[in-house]
């Protein structure tokens, strides 16, 4: 008995101790430095479809190269904000939106730390040779006493960035790995809340 104690408590001691370098090894980036610059509007567009389903999955069996896009919805002030609404839409890999359905479309609401999670498709460009839209994603975010944001975010490196005239850079996601099977991109949006009071 009392040699088992004493692996227990042996064991006990080398958690503790390795517990800081695992923490440190696979803690969260820190959240990056935010002012009261709220992220920027941009258009609905003419694709939006209201009451979307909640759920992080979008694809529906559709082909494409998968994408996983998180992040989280924050205050001026660096704050994550819970319960906001994320309603996430696009066209799929062709250029194509549904417009009967609810294919690459769908909402989630934010958790205690503000975070979100889509796994969706990379869209494809579309227009024709007089105007033609870079890939993109559109979203609208609802926060609990801030205003409606609608917006779309961009891909880093797409040619037809700088020839696309919505385009914003301070909407770009970043890609954090890049692979044949998923991209894996995030995005923070700073939300102007208001005070309670």
């Amino acid at each position: 008995m009392l040699k088992f104690r004493r692996k227990i408590l042996q064991a006990s001691a080398g958690l503790l101790l390795a517990g800081p370098l695992f923490s440190q090894r696979h803690a969260l980036a820190q959240t990056p430095a935010c002012d009261d610059s709220p992220t920027p509007r941009q258009i609905e567009g003419p694709y939006y479809t209201p009451q979307t389903p909640r759920r992080s999955n979008l694809i529906d069996g559709l082909p494409g190269q998968r994408l996983l896009l998180e992040g989280r919805v924050l205050s001026a002030d660096c704050k994550p904000v819970a319960n906001a609404i994320v309603d996430l839409w696009s066209c799929d890999s062709e250029g194509v939106y549904d417009n009967t359905g609810f294919k690459l479309r769908g909402h989630q609401v934010t958790d205690a730390q503000g975070k979100f999670r889509f796994e969706t498709l990379v869209p494809g460009a579309y227009g024709n040779s007089s105007f033609r839209r870079t890939p993109h994603l559109h979203v609208k975010v609802q926060a609990p006493a801030a205003p409606l944001l609608t917006t779309q975010l961009y891909f880093p490196d797409e040619p037809l960035n700088q020839r696309d005239s919505f385009f914003n850079p301070a909407l770009l996601v970043k890609l954090q790995q890049s692979g044949q099977q998923a991209k894996l991109a995030s995005f923070d949006f700073v939300v102007p809340v208001q005070a309670k009071g």
